[in-house]
């Protein structure tokens, strides 16, 4: 299965669009990498994690995208390329698909420079019909599990501390309540 969103010097290319780990850990080769965002979609710590960041009895929160005609999403999309494309594309179904539970979308992806037009990306989505699937909580709720949690890539607050980290430091206009809001209540209870 060939997924070409892009081609640069006539060499065939795909955008991988990452918004929760794969920002600060993308763990696999790429040509290059943009922030920018995707519309129609708002991120939340709805979906479960019993490998990464948990565990099969005390499974980690972590991030998914929720349709919502009203949001986007902000995070990187990375360029992979030619022998990079089916490397990169094995190792993310395993993280993500296999190990994840998510399932693969394209979306348009907007960059964040200026003059720089929007382009095709893939993206992994956990849905509500995934078995690890945990669904809308309170920020406290949610941060009262991420602070227990831990699994084979660390604690799960990292992955929040980290998400939050990026945001403020590549997105620092942008307000993501959801996220700011339970990293404050996480903090709260390990401070």
């Amino acid at each position: 299965m060939k997924l070409l969103a892009s081609t640069t010097s006539e060499k065939p290319s795909l955008w991988i669009f990452g918004y929760g780990s794969l920002v600060w850990k993308p763990d696999f080769k790429y040509k290059r990498s943009k922030v920018g965002y995707i519309e129609g979609y708002s991120r939340r710590f709805w979906h479960g994690d019993n490998f990464h960041r948990g565990d099969k009895d005390v499974p980690g929160r972590v991030v998914t995208l929720v349709e919502d005609q009203d949001a986007c999403t902000w995070g990187v999309a990375y360029e992979v390329t030619d022998s990079q494309m089916e490397e990169s594309l094995q190792y993310l179904n395993v993280r993500e698909a296999v190990l994840g539970g998510y399932v693969t979308k394209m979306v348009e992806f907007t960059p964040r420079e200026k003059y720089q037009g929007s382009l095709l990306a893939l993206v992994y989505i956990a849905t509500s019909d995934n078995p690890i699937y945990l669904g809308p909580a309170t920020p406290t709720e949610i941060a009262a599990q991420i602070t227990i949690c831990r699994g084979n890539t660390g604690h799960n607050i990292e992955y929040l501390l980290r998400l939050a980290e990026f945001m403020r430091l590549y997105c620092p206009e942008v307000e993501d309540d959801h996220l700011f809001s339970i990293e404050a209540a996480a903090l709260a209870l390990v401070i």
